[in-house]
């Protein structure tokens, strides 16, 4: 696999904009018809959400059905990447090191901080082959493991920019960006990660934002919830 670094990875993907929000460049108005790049007068949030974060359904690891913004995105802080169950390049590695990760985090892992990997190959990975990969790495509470329709999945990957700008790369899945994308929704911040990067910088990145200040904002339900 190419070395990918985190200014590479948002080059190819066309995001440079991530650390204040998901491409806002992108956001043009697909109602309009004079001009490609005017706007709604929509809240920020909704346009990132639209365009970044699709609503589409997914299963977890455990056969439940959920929906990608409103039950595993919205109001929460999140680390989200991509595999596959049968890669036997950067998966393994990564997912260890993602371990490793929720180690660090503790129980903070499924109280004010989720993760989430996404399969690449979800005609492949079912709720079976996932169960199992979970199980082998020994993730824990607060990480899901999530197939779901192709087309989804890829809407889904798409709007997260893992996607490099060659056609034939980005079809050759065995290559796919390793990277960990890190958001905290209510205040729109968006970062990225290196999947192989020290566990401990990835999780000091993670924590630095669910400790955000929530300054004119809503703090995310979960971390409310977390406080009680």
């Amino acid at each position: 696999m190419r070395k990918m670094t985190r200014r590479t990875w948002l080059a190819a993907a066309g995001m440079t904009s991530v650390a204040v929000g998901l491409g806002s460049g992108a956001m043009a108005d697909d109602t309009a018809t004079s001009n490609p790049r005017h706007f709604k007068d929509v809240p920020p949030r909704e346009l990132i959400q639209k365009w970044h974060l699709p609503n589409v359904e997914l299963i977890t690891q455990d056969g439940k059905k959920v929906r990608f913004y409103d039950d595993l995105v919205k109001d929460k802080v999140v680390a989200i990447n991509f595999i596959y169950t049968n890669c036997e390049k950067v998966c393994p590695p990564i997912m260890a090191n993602l371990v490793k990760v929720q180690k660090l985090l503790k129980d903070r892992v499924g109280r004010d901080v989720f993760m989430y990997s996404i399969t690449l190959k979800p005609e492949e990975d079912g709720v079976k082959e996932l169960k199992k990969y979970a199980k082998t790495f020994g993730i824990g509470p607060g990480w899901l493991l999530l197939t779901g329709k192709p087309a989804d999945i890829e809407l889904l990957r798409s709007s997260l920019g893992f996607k490099y700008r060659d056609p034939a790369e980005d079809a050759d899945k065995s290559n796919h960006i390793g990277m960990v994308r890190i958001g905290n929704e209510p205040v729109m911040r968006w970062s990225a990660c290196e999947g192989q990067a020290r566990a401990e910088w990835i999780a000091t990145t993670i924590e630095r934002e669910a400790d955000v200040p929530f300054q004119g904002g809503v703090k995310p339900a979960a971390a409310v919830a977390g406080a009680k």
